[in-house]
């Protein structure tokens, strides 16, 4: 699952700087629900790192059985902390 097709999915463009707030609450209430819908791992992986990435993501335990999905949850959301720059 590409990222870009998954903006275009769910936002209708690949350029979310453009989406209205409104559109961007509509398209990830959508994914929420393809989430609780969706049986393949790695379609799963792929739309809770979209809504991860949104700051949207639900947690961990609610969303993948198997440990090693969650470990790969974890290390995504590690990695990402590494490439922010500090708040302060």
């Amino acid at each position: 699952m590409d990222l870009d097709d998954q903006m275009r999915r769910y936002f209708g463009t690949d350029q979310l700087a453009t989406v209205p707030p409104e559109a961007i609450a509509a398209g990830i209430e959508h994914m929420r629900v393809d989430l609780g819908l969706e049986r393949d791992r790695a379609r799963r992986f792929a739309l809770w790192t979209l809504l991860y990435m949104l700051d949207a993501a639900p947690a961990l335990d609610a969303v993948f059985e198997e440990e090693a999905d969650r470990d790969a949850a974890r290390n995504l959301m590690d990695m990402s902390a590494r490439m922010m720059p500090d708040a302060d």
